[in-house]
């Protein structure tokens, strides 16, 4: 029998639906976000007391219309909205509709009129529910940055009401959409920061939404590609932990762990995407994930096929993380020196980000200059925010110095 569920993680799932709710019903993004967040203040007041209400979800849009309705009454248009604000009196919510309200708020967020780079901010923001230093981290970018993208983006969607995405901006949406769904799952599956290297809620979620997604766009190949890199992906994560929550890399995984009906499913899933057109990044690196996750031992991973694939994704959708796999498996085929040389390429877009050095050290330590790898170990620790990661980067250089 599964655990009950806290107040905390109920506030964490329903929060981007009952936003959604409010948008869809009364626009007003902005207005809607700080009524969400005083009901979720109530209720992190009022449940560990009275107990939860038998509909969470119910019960915050609720809380949450109410706040919002007095905030219309009282806004300095008030007697052109005071018509609006008591029609749009709320409804007592017994039921959850029958559309996502997750889903439409992630198309709203990406709406056409912001740009792309704040859309993804307020969406990670506003459905992942991720902070501005997480957000920041994901882009390789300031915090202060993040934070007035955000600021700007509400700003700018502040009377706005949810409009479906039309054929002109669908594909404008769509893209966002899923680069949203992406991160918010690489936070959930490796935390940039904190005590925990997993975060199955936030992992869970993204893969549900691109499920719904999917639901509704079943020959779109970029969507069916995320599924199978996310499931592809997840069904490693009971293995990558140990008891102690203490970080499992890859090549020393127990790979009878791996979650194997989610392997077929994302395999399947991949093939399918790979048919239905020119190949793009998620399909490219959900073809990556699979090749990993067929090998039953290290020792049987495709290495030159893997890196065939990088050279495709490097050439057509340049990252410095996919540009850092790259490096990996050209050690792998080639022999870390060669590692070692490609890396040297990305120093500049990398020189602060702990994954850097850490795969340094790896690729010096095959070398055998152990010296150098130890100090390219410690170097990662310092960078990372992420405590179980600090801790198995601390725990590799001590092993050198013995």
């Amino acid at each position: 029998m599964s655990e009950p569920e806290t107040v905390e993680g109920l506030l964490r799932r329903h929060a981007p639906q009952v936003l959604g709710a409010l948008v869809r019903r009364y626009g007003h993004f902005d207005a809607a976000e700080d009524a969400v967040q005083e009901a979720l203040v109530a209720a992190a007041r009022q449940w560990p007391e009275s107990g939860t209400p038998a509909n969470p979800r119910g019960w915050l849009i609720r809380v949450a219309s109410r706040r919002l309705t007095d905030q219309l009454r009282a806004d300095e248009a008030r007697a052109r909205r005071e018509e609006t604000a008591t029609r749009l009196e709320p409804r007592e919510t017994r039921a959850a509709p029958s559309d996502d309200d997750t889903l439409t708020l992630l198309f709203l967020c990406c709406d056409p009129s912001l740009a792309p780079a704040a859309r993804v901010a307020l969406t990670l923001r506003a459905v992942g529910g991720l902070t501005t230093a997480e957000i920041a981290r994901a882009h390789l970018v300031p915090e202060a940055t993040i934070a007035q993208r955000i600021s700007r983006a509400k700003a700018k969607l502040r009377d706005h009401r949810f409009r479906p995405p039309g054929p002109d901006d669908r594909d404008a949406r769509l893209a966002t959409v899923l680069q949203v769904l992406y991160l918010i799952f690489n936070e959930g599956y490796t935390a940039t920061s904190g005590p925990a290297l997993y975060r199955a809620d936030l992992a869970r979620e993204a893969i549900r939404l691109t499920r719904a997604v999917r639901r509704l766009l079943p020959s779109e190949a970029t969507v069916t590609g995320l599924l199978a890199l996310m499931l592809l992906t997840e069904a490693r994560s009971d293995a990558r932990t140990g008891p102690h929550g203490e970080l499992i890399p890859l090549d020393e995984q127990d790979r009878t762990r791996w979650d194997r009906a989610a392997i077929e499913e994302g395999t399947a899933l991949v093939e399918e995407a790979l048919t239905e057109g020119p190949p793009g990044p998620y399909q490219l690196q959900a073809a990556i994930a699979a090749l990993h996750d067929e090998a039953r031992r290290v020792e049987d991973t495709d290495w030159p096929q893997i890196l065939a694939l990088y050279d495709v994704l490097v050439a057509d959708w340049p990252h410095p993380m996919a540009e850092l796999g790259r490096v990996v498996a050209v050690a792998m085929v080639h022999g870390p020196e060669a590692g070692l040389t490609e890396l040297t390429t990305l120093e500049p877009s990398l020189k602060d980000h702990h994954r850097l050095s850490a795969v340094r050290a790896h690729l010096l330590e095959r070398t055998g200059d152990r010296a150098a790898a130890r100090e390219a170990y410690y170097q990662a620790a310092r960078l990372t925010l992420s405590l179980p990661e600090r801790h198995y980067l601390r725990t590799k250089a001590a092993r050198l110095a013995e």
